[in-house]
């Protein structure tokens, strides 16, 4: 895609979106109990690295749940109007079976859209595949949420996914690593230029 392509592409997606604003407080780190955040996350040069392995705990004890380390966005939880998060993703060689974003909020799951990474692919839950062979290179993801029922997952600009969501009541966007099937023991992702943005 040409630079002027990809302006192009990248202001049609914000177009009658309201840009909202982060401070630090609206991040919330999400980390195994037992180790301390600077073990499983690091914010260097405008890059938010997470990781974790499939042998940690919880994030809190007693909980069920498998091992993450995920940001989970304060401040923006919503339950109508279209909500879109953007962010640029990179996945490291040899990370699989995690999810690396996600749309809190389902009525027959915890989730209602699911970015996950298996073998160098993305998908949404296990299928369909988004997008092949991102390892080791930066993408940029964008996720539209119409709290009505619709979803769309962009890839660098490219459609790959529109459907229904799965209803729930209450929403916010989680990005990072969180295990899910089949992973490997090591799991990271790599983000920078956040956004949520509202119609």
């Amino acid at each position: 895609m040409s630079s002027t392509s990809f302006v192009v592409a990248l202001t049609l997606f914000h177009l009658s979106f309201f840009h909202l604003y982060f401070y630090q407080s609206n991040f919330e780190v999400q980390k195994p109990y037992d180790v301390s955040q600077d073990q499983r996350y690091s914010y260097v040069d405008g890059v938010h690295k997470l990781w974790v392995y499939s042998t940690n705990k919880p994030f809190s004890q007693g909980s069920a749940t498998l091992p993450r380390t995920e940001i989970r966005i304060r401040g923006y939880d919503y339950s109508s109007g279209t909500w879109q998060f953007e962010g640029y993703g990179y996945v490291p060689s040899g990370t699989t079976g995690v999810s690396i974003m996600q749309v809190f909020g389902g009525s027959s799951r915890a989730t209602t859209l699911m970015v996950r990474v298996h073998d160098g692919s993305l998908t949404n839950y296990r299928s369909p595949v988004l997008a092949s062979n991102i390892y080791n290179k930066w993408f940029r993801l964008n996720v539209i949420h119409n709290a009505d029922g619709r979803v769309q997952i962009y890839v660098d600009g490219i459609l790959e996914y529109e459907g229904s969501d799965d209803g729930g009541s209450s929403h916010y966007f989680k990005f990072g690593v969180y295990t899910q099937n089949d992973p490997s023991n090591y799991m990271e992702s790599r983000w920078k230029g956040i956004k949520v943005l509202r119609k």
